[in-house]
Formats: C-alpha cells, sequence, structure tokens
C-alpha cells in the first residue's frame, strides 16, 4: 500500500512541485530545444496519470475521490485550527496539494485491494489473484 502511494507522490512531484525540479518548469523552460524529449516525458507523465486515474475512478468513483480529499482537507483545517499548521508559505501549501492529491490517487489505487481484504468479496474486474 505505501509503495502504491509513493509512487503516486512521485507521480505528482514530477510533474509540479515547488523546486526546480519539476516536469513543467523544465519543459518551458527547454521546449524550444528539446520538443521532442518534453512530449516523451510529458506522455509517460499522462501514461501514469492514466492508470492511476482509471483505477481510482473504478474503485472509489468520483464521489469517493471527493470524500477522501475532505478527510484530508479536514485533517488539515484541524491541524491549522490547532496551531499545528501555518498556511503562510506558498511552498508548503504546493506541497500540502501534492500530499492530498497523492493520498486520494494512493487509497483509490489501493481501495480494491483493502476491500477484498474486510470484506472477502472480489471486485468484478479481479482475476483469479
Amino acid at each position: 500500500m505505501l509503495l502504491r502511494w509513493l509512487f503516486a507522490f512521485v507521480l505528482l512531484t514530477l510533474t509540479y512541485n515547488p523546486t526546480e525540479w519539476n516536469y513543467v518548469r523544465w519543459a518551458v523552460a527547454n521546449y524550444h530545444s528539446q520538443l521532442s524529449v518534453a512530449v516523451l516525458m510529458g506522455l509517460l507523465l499522462t501514461i501514469g496519470y492514466i492508470i492511476y486515474l482509471r483505477a481510482t475512478l473504478r474503485s472509489i468513483g468520483g464521489f469517493g475521490m471527493f470524500l477522501v480529499l475532505s478527510v484530508v482537507a479536514s485533517l488539515l483545517w484541524v491541524l491549522y485550527d490547532l496551531g499545528l499548521l501555518q498556511l503562510d508559505n506558498t511552498d508548503t501549501n504546493v506541497w500540502l496539494g501534492i500530499l492530498a492529491l497523492s493520498i486520494v490517487l494512493g487509497i483509490g489505487l489501493n481501495w480494491s485491494h483493502v476491500r477484498r481484504q474486510l470484506s472477502g468479496q472480489s471486485d468484478m474486474d479481479d482475476v483469479d489473484d
């Protein structure tokens, strides 16, 4: 489970983060000289998003994604109200957004496995595992 979440976090971080090491900033700076590499990397990232989004939509659906994101946002709100989290730093806010989205994608990718363990029932898409 942790590995699936970690891959979601890495996918989101590779696409965009507040540092200079991300696809969006690199592609904007280098698309004139390295357009073919920028297109290839963009397509590889798109494939990663399709895999994660398709699995997430199939397992928890759009409403489930909304619920998971709402729980994460509520947790951040509680941490802010308790004074454990400050939201005055833009970079921190971006990292929190990446974390929240990676949690949604990680839970979506893991949910079928969790449901099967809890209920003993498989999804219709599951084949003899």
